[in-house]
Formats: structure tokens, sequence, C-alpha cells
């Protein structure tokens, strides 16, 4: 199976967790029409395209993975130009995810700053303030989102890639990273620079999507998290493994709830953008900007960094 040009680089890969092919089976063909790719492409919670690469399962880490995929480079070109207009939905998220942050903060070593990857416009940032942390970093590699953050937290977003070597080790008791392991061409890469930058005792906190959750498996790829921007797609045990891998300890694994508008909701049918945009009108502004909370397929997971004692 092969995988046509959608106007980036791509390249062959392994398994990110094992590193290895030699567990893998194709799954499907790359689905991709490079005309249908605008500025959104790239850009967080967009109206799906149901497209993506071809896509290769590690049977041995139960991770569904694309292969071959855009190079880094390419990738890191893509969300440099990638729009932005989904900052109600990002605030939105931080506060679900604030949720978990609100029971974890207790576990954390009094001292150390926290780091956002994958920050957008840093609505996260402003959740980790009010949470009593001092020293807050955001990274994001698109420009687009870091111009509509709000004024009290855009001088704390660096744009461009994450980068270790950008961070003193041990800065941090909390590294957080929200729906971007999917994008990532390393995850594991990525959460192991995160171990070397907590303090002993400190936390990853991640979301993902779980493949295997029932809206994802009844959906199979009409589902939207089969994206041309999602290189993985990881399940309980591939998300553990992950963090496990990159040298975290007591991991846990959770679903979460994520709450929304209804017109959200709705952009994520797999049906055409008038029927949402119809259904929107039909209920009216008072309907469809009412919040609902679903099941809808995401997970938590949390890592401990336990340094070994002599």
């Amino acid at each position: 199976m092969t995988a046509p040009s959608v106007g980036l680089e791509l390249e062959a890969r392994n398994c990110p967790l094992c590193r290895s092919a030699s567990r893998s089976v194709p799954v499907a063909d790359a689905k991709v029409d490079a005309g249908k790719l605008d500025a959104f492409a790239f850009s967080s919670r967009k109206r799906p395209e149901f497209m993506h690469h071809r896509l290769v399962l590690c049977e041995g880490c139960d991770l569904l993975y694309a292969s071959p995929a855009p190079t880094a480079g390419a990738l890191q070109h893509a969300y440099e130009a990638a729009a932005f207009d989904s900052g109600e939905e990002a605030a939105y998220a931080s506060a679900t995810y604030g949720q978990v942050l609100a029971g974890l903060v207790p576990r954390l070593p009094p001292a150390g700053g926290a780091l956002d990857v994958g920050t957008g416009d840093g609505a996260f940032l402003s959740v980790l303030l009010d949470a009593g942390f001092t020293d807050v970093v955001g990274v994001e590699p698109s420009a687009a989102p870091i111009r509509a953050a709000a004024p009290a937290v855009r001088d704390l977003i660096k744009e461009g890639p994450f980068r270790r070597e950008d961070f003193e080790p041990g800065r941090f008791r909390l590294v957080t990273s929200f729906q971007t392991l999917e994008h990532l061409s390393d995850p594991l890469a990525m959460c192991r620079d995160a171990h070397d930058l907590l303090v002993d005792g400190g936390a990853l906190y991640v979301i993902s999507h779980n493949r295997q959750a029932l809206p994802n498996r009844a959906l199979g790829r009409r589902s939207p998290i089969f994206d041309i921007e999602h290189l993985q797609l990881f399940s309980p045990p591939s998300l553990q493994r992950l963090l496990e891998g990159a040298g975290f300890t007591g991991v846990e694994v959770r679903p979460i709830v994520n709450r929304y508008p209804v017109r959200y909701w709705l952009k994520l049918l797999p049906a055409p953008a008038g029927f949402s945009s119809a259904v929107v009108r039909a209920l009216g502004r008072r309907v469809s900007s009412a919040a609902v909370a679903l099941p809808v397929g995401n997970m938590a997971a949390i890592g401990f960094k336990r340094l070994a004692t002599r």
C-alpha cells in the first residue's frame, strides 16, 4: 500500500514506542485529498476533513500510527503557518483539564514551575496561574494562536517547537501536554525530555484521544480522531506504555468527559458542513451555545518522576 503526495514530504517510520516495525501490520491506505487542505488543516479543533495517512498497527504496543508520515521539518512548517479560530473551545477544554489538575497539585512537590507543551492560545496557562504556579511557560509552534492569546499570558508563551535544551533540567514540578501527543513525530522523545525537566516527584500530565473508546470504535474511520494531523492514535495500554517507556512511574490512565457548546459537537459530526450549520440555525443561538458534557473518548494520563534511592 502506498501513500499519495499531500504537499508534504513523507518518510517511512517504525512504531514510535518500540522503534520496530516487526510487529506492525497495515490497517488502512492513505485517504488524502491535498486540494481540501486549507489554512486550518493543521489547526486545533477544526472542522474534520476525515482524511488520514496510511495507517499501521503495532500489535505489540497496541499503537496505531501513520507510515509514511510527514517529516519533522514538513510538520514544523505546516504548524507555523496554521490558522486559529478556536479560542472559545480552548477555554472550555482548559476548564475540563483543570478539574484533573485540582486533584494533582497536592501530590506535587511544593517548589517548581509548570510547562505546557502545545499550549495554543495559552488558555491552560491561566488555569496554572490560578492554581498557584508562579514560573509558568507555554510552548507553541503556531503563530496565530499566540496572537490570539490573552494579554495576561501572551508573554509566557515561547513560539516554536518544544526543545529540551531551552529549559534548565529540574526547573518544573509539572509538565502538561493536551491533545498534542498525536501530532508529534516522536512522542516518546518528548516524554523523555519532559522527564529530564522535572524535579524528583514532579509529574507529566497529558490528554489524548482513546481510539478504543466506544464512540471512536462505533464511527470507525468516520471518527474525527482519524485526521491528517494525527501521526499516532493511542489506547489506554499504549498511552501507559508511552509514559512508562519515558521513565515515569505510578502511571494512571483514566477517561475524561469533555464539555463544549452544542454547536462545537455538531461541527464534529461526520456530515456535510451545511448540515451542522443548518442545525445550529434551527436550534437558535441560545440552544446551540449551551455547554454539554459528553464522554466522547478522551483520556488523561499522569506519570511521576521518581529517582532511584541508594
